[in-house]
C-alpha cells in the first residue's frame, strides 16, 4: 500500500481513528491513535513525536544524564514519518480499525530509532546487490492472571494457563481450540500468519512460528505479535509474558531469528549445489562474521538483565558464539537444505528480543563477514555446551559487559554509527544500575539470617 491506497482505505471504509505506533530501544511499542481528518497531512508530511521515548527506560523512568536527548534539550518533538506499506488491520479492536508503523529516517534521530537502524543495514546490503528475508520464532508463557492482580501478589505463585509440562499437546491445543483459533486467526488479519502454533515444555508455553518474508517485515511482523499476542490474552482474561526466563523452574523463552540472502536476480545466495552442506562462500563468511561479532554485539540481542539468566549452561541456550550443522546446542544452527531453505537460525535470541535490534545485529554482523571475508572456526559436531571455545568466542556474561563489548566495537560504529553506539550502551548500562540497586528474594533468603 502507497500513500494513495491508505488514504482511499481509510475513507472507502469510514475509519474515524487510526493508531500509529513506534518502537522505542527496548522494544516497547509507544504510539496514540489519530482521528482520520489528520490522517492525510501525516502520511503526507509526517508528524511530531516526543523524542522522550529514547530518554526513558521501559517503565518511564528518565534517565540520569542526556544522552541523545534530556533536560539539557527539553524533550522537542522528533519528526516520523508513516510507512504506507505497513498498514494493518486491528481484528482485537471491535470497530473496522488499523495501524500503521512509523520510524524516524528522515530525522536525525535515525541514528537511535531501532526501525530506522535496521533500515540502514538493510539498505548497505542492498548495495552488495543482496536482500534479506527473515522469519521469527517465538515461545511465551501464558498465564491466568491480571495485571493488578499479579502485582498484588508480588509476582509469585502466579496461575499458569494450563499445568504440568505437555510439549506439542494435542490434548492442550485441542481442550483449548478456540484460543488457538484466535491466535491463528489475528496473525492472519494482521498480515503476520503463523506457519506453527504449539506447546512447549512447561506449564502454558506456547511457540509460534511467523511465516517468514523480507526481513524489514518479517522485524514489523515480530513487534506486532509481541504487543498484540498480549492484547488478545488480555481480552481472554489472560497474560502473556515474553520475558527471557520468567522461572528458575523452567528453561527460558527462545526468539530465534531465520535468515537467507538472496541476489539481485532473486536467486539463494547461501546456496551453492557443489559445496559441502549447499554452503556457498556468501554462506561461509555470513557464518564466519556472525560467530566473530556475536560477543560484541550481544547487548542488542540480549538486551535485559533477565537475558542472561537464561544464557547459562544446561539450559537450551548458548554461551559461546558457536555453530553447527542443523546443531540446536549452537548458537548458530546452519539449516542446510534446497535452495529455497538454506538458511541460518540464530538461536542466541530469547523472547525478549527487540526485533529490529536483533535483526540489525545478526544481519550486520553477517554482511561484515561477507565484506571481509571472514572465515568461521570448524562447525560444532555433538554438544556445543560442554565443548572449549577460546576468549574471543566467549559470551559476555552481564548486561554492563555486553554494553562494554559493544561501546568498544569498531565494526559495531561502522554499521550502526557511534552515535547509536554510544546512546544504546549507555541505556543498558543504565538498565543493569536499576538491577543492582534491587534487593531480591534470593538475596534475603541467603543473607539474612546467616551473614
Amino acid at each position: 500500500m502507497d500513500i494513495q491506497n491508505a488514504k482511499q482505505f481509510i475513507e472507502d471504509h469510514q475509519i474515524q481513528n487510526i493508531k500509529i505506533g513506534v518502537t522505542d530501544c527496548d522494544g516497547v511499542m509507544r504510539g496514540k491513535y489519530i482521528h482520520k481528518n489528520k490522517l492525510n497531512s501525516v502520511l503526507e508530511n509526517g508528524f511530531g513525536f516526543c523524542d522522550v521515548i529514547f530518554g526513558w527506560d521501559s517503565n518511564d523512568m528518565l534517565y540520569d544524564k542526556d544522552s541523545f536527548t534530556g533536560w539539557r534539550t527539553a524533550f522537542p518533538d522528533a519528526w516520523a514519518h508513516l510507512d504506507p506499506e505497513s498498514c494493518r488491520r486491528l481484528p482485537t479492536e471491535n470497530d473496522l480499525s488499523v495501524l500503521f508503523l512509523a520510524d524516524f529516517s528522515k530525522n536525525e534521530a535515525r541514528e537511535i530509532c531501532p526501525r530506522s537502524v535496521l533500515k540502514s543495514v538493510l539498505k548497505r546490503l542492498s548495495n552488495h546487490n543482496l536482500s534479506a528475508t527473515a522469519a521469527t520464532e517465538f515461545e511465551f508463557f501464558l498465564f491466568d492472571e491480571t495485571p493488578r492482580g499479579i502485582k498484588e501478589k508480588g509476582y509469585r505463585k502466579l496461575n499458569t494457563f494450563t499445568p504440568g509440562n505437555f510439549g506439542y499437546s494435542i490434548l492442550r491445543s485441542s481442550s483449548h481450540a478456540d484460543l488457538y483459533h484466535q491466535i491463528m486467526q489475528m496473525a492472519s488479519d494482521m498480515d503476520m500468519p503463523i506457519e506453527g502454533l504449539h506447546t512447549e515444555t512447561g506449564p502454558g508455553v506456547l511457540e509460534a512460528a511467523l511465516q517468514h518474508c523480507d526481513a524489514l517485515k518479517a522485524a514489523d511482523d515480530a513487534i506486532l505479535f509481541k504487543t498484540f499476542m498480549k492484547v488478545l490474552a488480555r481480552q481472554n482474561d489472560l497474560m502473556a509474558t515474553f520475558m527471557a526466563k520468567w522461572s528458575s523452574d523452567y528453561p527460558g523463552q527462545s526468539g530465534h531469528l531465520h535468515i537467507s540472502l538472496q541476489n539481485g536476480d532473486g536467486s539463494a545466495a547461501f546456496y551453492n549445489k557443489d559445496n559441502d552442506q549447499n554452503i556457498s562462500d556468501t554462506m561461509r563468511w555470513f557464518i564466519g562474521g556472525q560467530q566473530q561479532l556475536m560477543p560484541e554485539f550481544l547487548s542488542m540481542v540480549a538486551s535485559s538483565c533477565n537475558s542472561y539468566t537464561r544464557l547459562i549452561p544446561g539450559f537450551w541456550a548458548p554461551t559461546a558464539a558457536s555453530w553447527g550443522i542443523d546443531n540446536r546446542t549452537c548458537a548458530i544452527r546452519v539449516i542446510p537444505g534446497s535452495s529455497k531453505s538454506q538458511r541460518i537460525e540464530y538461536r542466541i535470541c530469547a523472547a525478549d528480543i527487540n526485533p529490529y535490534l536483533a535483526f540489525a545485529a545478526a544481519i550486520g554482523s553477517g554482511l561484515w563477514g561477507i565484506e571481509n571475508k571472514i572465515e568461521p572456526d570448524r562447525p560444532v559436531s555433538g554438544n556445543a555446551y560442554v565443548k572449549q571455545y577460546p576468549k574471543k568466542l566467549k559470551l559476555p556474561a552481564t548486561l554492563t559487559e555486553s554494553a562494554s563489548r559493544l561501546r568498544s566495537s569498531i565494526p559495531a560504529k561502522e554499521l550502526f554509527g557511534a552515535q547509536f553506539v554510544d546512546h544504546y550502551a549507555y541505556t543498558r548500562e543504565w538498565e543493569d544500575q536499576q538491577q543492582r540497586k534491587a534487593i531480591t528474594d534470593w538475596q534475603i533468603e541467603r543473607y539474612f539470617e546467616i551473614i
